[in-house]
């Protein structure tokens, strides 16, 4: 089964063709960081507009590449949540309109349930569930178990500040550039990351849950009495502050549920120091890690058509009627 999914739910327009949710036969994204960089950060209605202009030349490119027509695509899926309504808006009524126009079965894919998964599509290894699977993004920050593709439970998840959305901020108050996460890693690699000793919230709490404001107000506040500062070092050990907290509070989850894979996805799983955290506390506990590659981790339309992939193989399709979901969660599972 070829399906075709469309993924606009922030700032890049993406499609994708994926066979029989493993194979990526294309992966087309198409980002606006150089359009939003003046502003600091996304501009919605700019983002919506851009996602109009764009959306159709990228389906067309995503056939192009995968070397299929329209009419061999087998079905039709579209992020419908969470995100920026004015965005979700262009790639499900866009998805929905060549669904109804090819008469091909339309599913909605909730966008982070995508990213939990997407670990199990780079690494086509559905044998490794059950396993405990962080979600680490500027959105979201969620600890979940997974037990079965569209069978998963959340563990915890941030009560203020989602980790990508600090690194952002963080960024922001050095005056670094536009993204702030990959800014920061930047700056980190030249720094102590000892040189500051950030506070490293809820880390020994016996929670799942996480919490990054008040490090992010830590590092406000330490600016305020270091006016020139030694931005390496602060960048350094901040992401040292959120790295201990994200890989900790993963090991210890997967200890305690007793899986034996952890895995991590989403925009913030791409730093370097993460990965090297987790991947030298994994195997000193004897876990295996799946990570998603980066070209997965950013939002990107393949994640979508894959888990849609299963979610059809069970039956589950989406009415014409479905809506925007920007504010919804994981949940259990999705939509069916």
């Amino acid at each position: 089964m070829k399906v075709l999914g469309v993924e606009t739910s922030c700032d890049e327009t993406s499609a994708a063709v994926v066979r029989d949710g493993g194979e990526i036969l294309s992966n087309v994204v198409s980002s606006q960081i150089a359009l939003h960089r003046p502003y600091g950060g996304v501009v919605p209605e700019l983002a919506s507009r851009n996602h109009l202009r764009l959306i159709g030349s990228v389906i067309e490119e995503a056939l192009a590449e995968a070397g299929i027509s329209m009419e061999q695509i087998d079905a039709i899926a579209a992020t419908y949540g969470p995100g920026l309504a004015s965005s979700l808006l262009i790639g499900l009524n866009t998805a929905k309109g060549i669904a109804f126009a090819t008469g091909k079965p339309f599913i909605g894919i909730n966008h982070i349930e995508a990213h939990l998964y997407s670990p199990l599509l780079a690494n086509t290894a559905l044998d490794a569930l059950p396993m405990v699977s962080l979600i680490v993004s500027g959105g979201h920050t969620i600890l979940a178990l997974a037990t079965a593709i569209g069978e998963h439970d959340i563990l915890g998840q941030t009560v203020d500040d989602a980790a990508g959305e600090a690194f952002d901020k963080v960024a922001k108050l050095l005056g670094l550039d536009y993204p702030g996460g990959p800014e920061v890693e930047k700056h980190a690699e030249q720094g102590n990351p000892a040189a500051i000793e950030f506070p490293r919230s809820m880390l020994h709490d016996g929670s799942y849950n996480f919490s990054f404001s008040g490090l992010k107000t830590a590092v406000l506040y330490f600016l305020r009495k270091n006016p020139q500062p030694h931005v390496e070092n602060v960048c350094a050990s901040f992401q040292e502050a959120v790295v201990d907290v994200l890989v900790g509070k993963t090991l210890r989850a997967a200890v305690q549920r007793r899986v034996k894979t952890v895995s991590a996805a989403g925009g913030v799983s791409v730093n370097g120091r993460f990965r090297k955290a987790l991947t030298i506390g994994c195997a000193d506990h004897g876990l295996q890690l799946l990570l998603a590659p980066p070209r997965l981790c950013t939002d990107n339309a393949a994640m979508i058509a894959a888990l849609a992939y299963y979610k059809l193989q069970s039956g589950k399709r989406s009415d014409f009627s479905l809506e925007v979901a920007p504010s919804m969660g994981l949940g259990a599972g999705g939509i069916g």
